[in-house]
């Protein structure tokens, strides 16, 4: 019987931009104000939406959680990818690239899902404009929030590396 190959991938070196020393820094600058910028975007609009009560309406609770998540989405790649335009030794580990491919895939599904709910949020209101109170009321809002988030919990207990 011949011998199997039984060798492990531990660690991946990351290879790209960082290649040319000399745009090593322009580049941690440029990524690191727009990474800021979108945090400061994100976090003020859902500041706004949730601090002012005239803004609890369908339309600005999608538009707050649409912020939450590109805030996520954002937050889940940019960090590393501006600590391997510092450092040299640019690597990272199986387990940080399945965790980061993981968010990276959730937070990208959840977008979708938050942007054809937008979508038909929009319809109601232009083309059933009577009915817009009864089908996008509060209470059904908060119930699909609620489906989402015992669809979160489900995901989350699940072992992610098994």
């Amino acid at each position: 019987m011949a011998a199997e190959n039984t060798s492990s991938v531990t660690e991946f070196i990351l290879v790209g931009l960082t290649e040319q020393s000399e745009l090593q820094i322009p580049f941690f600058i440029m990524f690191l104000g727009f990474y800021v910028v979108t945090v400061v975007g994100n976090l003020g609009l859902i500041t706004l939406i949730g601090l002012n009560s005239h803004l609890h309406i369908p339309m600005y609770f999608f538009l707050f959680n649409l912020s939450f998540i590109d805030f996520s989405y954002s937050t889940t790649l940019t960090p590393k990818m501006l600590v391997g335009f510092v450092w040299r030794k640019n690597m990272i580990s199986y387990e940080g690239c399945m965790t980061q491919f993981f968010f990276f895939c959730f937070f990208v599904f959840s977008e979708s899902y938050i942007l054809s709910a937008m979508a038909y949020d929009r319809y109601v209101a232009i083309c059933k404009p009577l009915l817009y109170r009864v089908t996008m009321s509060p209470q059904v809002c908060s119930l699909r929030n609620k489906d989402v988030k015992i669809a979160l919990k489900k995901t989350l207990s699940r072992k992610i590396f098994s």
